[in-house]
């Protein structure tokens, strides 16, 4: 995937979903060349679920609850639950970093394709928690800012793993 933040034209539309395919190639861009090892390294003390590859998994996740499941109304198929409700971190301790980066990039790509033809003020068919059915402008605006805020710590845990810094 190219990564680039210049749209190829200025509409609102094509300006939001570039800004979060950027983010998006971002996470691949932080994790390029990153053994297995070091993806699962937890160096935060008390936390070992703040690695690498729980953190990709957790995007891929939250792409299918905001596009999915609230947006579209489908059914909520993620690995979390009442009893571990960090599933999805969970699980990507034992995937391997490869699996958790082509399933993140197929996710991407099913909702890039899903919301391409879409008006950006269509509203999801789930109400969120306070009961108001969001517009797609603010799920694509809230994926930019989770992925983005996301990269941040990708960026920190990738230089606590191995050393690599300004990706």
């Amino acid at each position: 995937m190219k990564r680039t933040d210049v749209p190829a034209s200025w509409d609102e539309k094509t300006t939001l979903t570039t800004f979060l395919d950027y983010a998006r190639a971002t996470v691949h861009a932080k994790c390029e060349g990153l053994s297995d090892e070091n993806a699962r390294k937890a160096p935060l003390p008390g936390s070992p679920l703040t690695n690498i590859a729980s953190l990709v998994n957790h995007l891929r996740w939250v792409e299918h609850w905001w596009f999915e499941v609230m947006y579209q109304g489908g059914e909520d198929v993620a690995p979390w639950t009442e009893e571990d409700p960090d599933g999805e971190m969970t699980i990507g301790l034992s995937l391997p970093l490869a699996d958790i980066l082509a399933d993140y990039e197929a996710t991407c790509e099913r909702y890039r394709e899903l919301i391409a033809d879409r008006d950006l003020d269509s509203r999801c068919v789930r109400a969120n928690r306070d009961g108001e059915h969001l517009t797609l402008r603010w799920v694509v605006g809230h994926m930019i800012e989770e992925t983005s805020r996301h990269n941040g710590h990708l960026d920190l845990l990738r230089e606590m793993a191995d050393g690599v810094t300004g990706v």
